[in-house]
This record gives structure tokens, sequence and C-alpha cells, in this order.
């Protein structure tokens, strides 16, 4: 099967004509032409009415060809299908809208390491081409110029290779700097990923209450969520990877639950000196988000002294232990 992929763009292109956005003003005129592709010379999509030889699945959204190979596409605000083969060799896949359906695919089966996945429908939802191949490469997927010819059996797979990917990421930050959204953005596509939430539910608190649902819904529906302060034995258990969300709120939980604001201290260096073990030796993929304390004010207290001072260096010492760490301002990183 012979994939003439001659438009990638979303339907009204990228740049989008007469929009004035960061995004479409930085890319010349025609950058990327509206999605469009034939296969084999004979098929377009949808594939609602193919012709002879060839077969519609996924609801119009699958093509099976003649010699058996299978093309999915995907458009933004389609569900996985929940029918269709067993594993498709091509997907073209709307990775700026809820680039967690790619890991409902591989979830389901329906992709793996073998499958060519490729993003299309790209627009001015991605500030720019750099940014836009940054997340594919977190994703295992790729981009392809207008008019790329993919062949099944011939185009290979875009899965990340296990391995590649930084085994311990940590994303440093300050309040609403962006950097749980990003650390949500870097397991996006996983099949099977645990969300360890280390703060309090919200009861009692209503705008805190807020703060954990508007997290909640932002995450995957097919993820796990796991709430609790023990992290060692959380990251020892774990056979899928792990967002850890956030090391203040773990830290604060090891204050109160040893009475170190006013107390011995001790005890809390004992708790850090087991994550950074647990965490150098971790038996999944990891990816945590902590509170940058460098850059605020003093704190007026001791005990605000003290936390400050022990979130800092257990900060410290698991970059330390990180082949990934990301400062995130403003939703944008600067790698460390």
């Amino acid at each position: 099967m012979k994939i003439l992929v001659s438009g990638t763009a979303g339907g009204a292109g990228w740049p989008e004509p007469g929009c004035r956005c960061a995004s479409c003003a930085g890319l010349p005129s025609g950058h990327r032409r509206p999605f469009e592709l034939v296969v084999d010379g004979v098929a377009g999509f949808p594939f609602d009415d193919p012709p002879s030889g060839y077969r519609a699945c996924a609801g119009g959204l699958g093509l099976v060809g003649p010699d058996g190979s299978r093309l999915l596409c995907l458009p933004q605000g389609r569900p996985v299908p929940v029918d269709g083969p067993a594993r498709y060799d091509v997907v073209l896949i709307d990775l700026l809208d809820r680039p967690e359906r790619l890991g409902e695919l591989r979830r389901a089966g329906l992709a793996d390491d073998r499958t060519a996945v490729v993003a299309v429908g790209l627009d001015h939802r991605v500030r720019s081409e750099e940014e836009l191949a940054r997340r594919l490469r977190l994703w295992g997927a790729r981009a392809v110029p207008d008019g790329t010819v993919l062949e099944t059996g011939r185009t290979p797979g875009t899965c990340a290779v296990p391995g590649t990917a930084p085994w311990r990421a940590l994303l440093l930050g300050g309040s609403r700097s962006g950097k749980s959204a990003e650390a949500e953005l870097r397991l996006a596509a996983e099949p099977y990923v645990t969300y360890v939430a280390t703060g309090p539910s919200g009861a009692g608190d209503g705008e805190w209450a807020a703060r954990v649902r508007t997290h909640r819904e932002r995450r995957p529906a097919h993820w796990a969520t796991v709430e609790t302060a023990d992290l060692v034995t959380t990251i020892g258990q774990a056979t899928a990877p792990l967002l850890i969300d956030g090391l203040g709120t773990w830290l604060t939980a090891v204050f109160d639950e040893h009475g170190a604001w006013e107390g011995d201290r001790a005890p809390v260096r004992e708790r850090c000196d087991e994550l950074v073990a647990a965490w150098r030796q971790t038996p999944v993929r990891l990816v945590a988000v902590s509170d940058e304390v460098g850059m605020g004010v003093v704190p007026a207290t001791s005990s605000g002294r003290a936390f400050r001072d022990a979130l800092g260096r257990l900060n410290e010492r698991l970059a330390a232990e990180s082949e990934y760490v990301v400062l995130v301002v403003a939703g944008r990183l600067l790698e460390l």
C-alpha cells in the first residue's frame, strides 16, 4: 500500500491565511497544505466507499489493502476506534488534539513499535516546527513534508526505542509555570502511566479541591492514579512509568508526619535519603515535578527557611541523579 500524503496541515493550512499569531507569522505562505491523502492512486480519506479489493474498517477511519496492509487515519475530535484489525501498519493522527489517543492505541495493541506513526492536522496549536519536533520525539512519532509517500512494509515504525527516553526527568518551576502540564505532555502517548499525587485531596478547602479537579480532568482517562506520600514503596513496586506531582507537597507531608516544623528534622533528612536512593534505583521511567525555591524571598520564619532549604537540597540531589532536568518558566523550557 502506497500512501501519498499530499497535505499534512489542519483544514486551513499552516500558516492559516490571515492569522497573525506568533506561530503563523513565523512561516511562509503555504508551508503546509490542508490534510489530504491518496492510497495506491485510487482511495482517498475518509474510506467510506473503498474500491474493489480494499476494505474499510473503524467506521471509515481505517483501510485494509489487497495485500492485508492496514492504515488508520485519526483526525481531530475522533475517538480511538474499538473495531478494526489487530494492529495498524501506518497511523496518521492529529497529535495536537489529545495526544493521549496515541497512548490509547498502544494500550489496545492497535499500534506498536512496528507501526509508523505520522502526525497530521498540523497547525498553529503548536508554536513552531521545532516545538512540534520536540513533542513528537517524546511521543515516538514524526512529521513528514507535504507530498511524502509512505509505503507499508517499507516505512519504518516510529515508536520510541526502549531506553532512549530519559529514565529520570526532573521538572522544576515556580507556581503556575506550566511544569505540571509539561510533565503530563512528556508521558501523554504512553500506554500505561501511574500518576502519583502527593498532596491532599482538598476536602474542606474549596480552592484546593478545584485545583485538584483541574489536574485530574486534564490527565488522560486511562492513567492510573495513586494518592500517597510513600514514594519509596511506590517507586520500588512500579511496573509502569510514574509521574510524581509534586515533591514540594510530598516534603510538606513528611514535615507534618514527623512534626518537623518546630521539632527534630533528622527524620526528614532520612526520608529524603531514602527517596534519593529509590530514585537512583527506579525500575521504571520517572517524571517528577518540584518547586524551584531559590528565586523567592527569604521566608520570614525559621520553619519556612528549614523547608526551603530541605526542598532545595532535595532538588539538587535528584537533579544529580537525573538524565534530564529542566526549569519551566511561563510554559517555556530551559534545559539545565
